[in-house]
């Protein structure tokens, strides 16, 4: 993942900043609790395909 991509990329419903979690390859909105996939190196940023993390998860 480009580290420049990274740095201009936020959560697309609540404007936050995103960690990239390499070894599940997608991108966590921590306050939402949501996990964006990233497939082939491209972040997919719709809210329909983002995982739903569960509380226990950090």
């Amino acid at each position: 993942m480009d580290t420049r991509l990274l740095e201009i990329l936020v959560c697309p419903l609540c404007k936050g900043p995103l960690d990239y979690r390499k070894h599940r390859s997608e991108l966590v909105c921590k306050p939402c609790r949501l996990a964006y996939p990233v497939k082939d190196d491209i972040p997919v940023m719709l809210e329909g395909e983002a995982r739903q993390m569960p509380a226990d998860e950090e």
